[in-house]
């Protein structure tokens, strides 16, 4: 399907009226998992599946929302916004935020939908929030930047949705550059461009395993480093995140740490020097040091951080039996997905057929490959 054109045709039918048109993407994350709440490094891209949204402003109070993927429609007032519904609060939450620094946001018209898959791990809820943050920026001129637009959307996440994400997955949805990723500096927000070998392809593949623990699970582990730069804090006062920590400093006082608590923070921290690692890797155009950091990253999460399940630990060690396969890892919250796999472009096909054939004898299960293309980020498409 077409989305950009089928979510226009079925404003124009429904409203009457020419709509703005805002692409938000998706996003993969090379490396720099679970570091980006920590004030660390992470090295995302924006992808080529997004979600497509038409809006217009209205001469009333109501929002009027029509979601084409679940074929849904809702009805708001811009004057009573709470938390409610499922992809509503992603919405919602936006406008309450913009309502929060004093915005006055009038009613409006929107239908939106895409192609980002669900569940795994390419960062829909953040696509929600921006686009609609990026459409509503624009028919009603507020004049906000990229960058307060990134933070709008990560605090609507926050209050409405209840995950207490960082700021990557808005920030790369908002400054994606096409073929390349971004080494973003979640602490100062900002970021250097790095582009990727042409030759190299990014193939996804999807578990099917649904996120249930990734919530509530991830809050946990949030709190979990937070109660590690608490420790720390006594002999270093200047540490405010593990972004300040080194594993050597935690070896130090490792007796002052729980074992789970040393785990986590020790993870972040190796995880750090990898995304500092990589970069120097894509520098080099040395994709077999790139591939390995990707598989220590893996390691790391699912014996150190623990947010993988079997079905991500059998596909990243089934890919290593291909030498044309550089790397792969967990990608996104963990507890199911896709792991993301670097590829020599010339064995896609022969990789992609047979993981998929030993997931489904292993786990009785289809498994879905994508293969994304880093592209730009969120952009109005056309203006109403």
């Amino acid at each position: 399907m077409d989305y950009r054109n089928e979510v226009e045709e079925q404003f124009r039918r429904r409203f009457n009226e020419t709509p703005c048109i805002v692409r938000s993407p998706g996003r993969i994350n090379l490396i720099g998992e679970h570091t980006d709440y920590n004030d660390g490094f992470v090295l995302p891209g924006a992808i080529d599946k997004a979600i497509y949204f038409a809006v217009t402003p209205r001469n009333d109070n109501t929002i009027s929302l029509v979601a084409l993927d679940v074929n849904e429609v809702s009805q708001f007032n811009v004057e009573s916004i709470v938390p409610t519904g499922t992809w509503q609060k992603y919405i919602l939450g936006v406008v309450d935020q913009l309502q929060k620094r004093g915005i006055s946001v009038g009613g409006f018209n929107c239908v939106f939908g895409g192609n980002i898959p669900i569940g795994a791990g390419l960062s829909s809820s953040a696509a929600v929030e921006v686009g609609i943050g990026f459409a509503l920026n624009t028919i009603f001129d507020f004049g906000i930047s990229k960058s307060e637009l990134a933070t709008i959307a990560q605090h609507a996440e926050h209050e409405f949705v209840g995950v207490k994400c960082g700021i990557m997955d808005q920030y790369a949805n908002i400054y994606g550059e096409k073929n390349s990723v971004l080494k973003i500096d979640c602490r100062s927000l900002t970021h250097t461009i790095y582009p990727m070998n042409p030759n190299v392809k990014i193939m996804l593949f999807n578990t099917g395993v649904s996120h249930n623990l990734a919530s509530s699970e991830y809050n946990k582990r949030r709190a979990e480093c937070t109660e590690g730069v608490k420790i720390l804090r006594r002999w270093y006062p200047q540490i405010t995140h593990l972004r300040d920590g080194t594993p050597e400093i935690l070896e130090q006082h490792r007796s002052a740490f729980d074992s789970i608590v040393y785990r986590r923070c020790l993870y972040v921290t190796e995880e750090n020097i990898r995304v500092e690692k990589a970069c120097l890797a894509l520098k080099q155009n040395d994709l077999r040091t790139l591939g390995q950091l990707l598989y220590e990253s893996h390691e790391g999460l699912s014996k150190k951080y623990e947010v993988s399940c079997a079905e991500l630990d059998f596909l990243v060690d089934t890919v290593r039996l291909f030498p044309e396969v550089y790397g792969g890892r967990l990608m996104g919250g963990g507890f199911g997905g896709c792991t993301i796999n670097l590829v020599n472009s010339e064995a896609v096909q022969e990789v992609s057929l047979f993981i998929e054939k030993k997931y489904e004898e292993r786990f009785s299960r289809k498994l879905t490959t994508y293969i994304v293309s880093l592209s730009d980020g969120t952009s109005v498409e056309q203006l109403a």
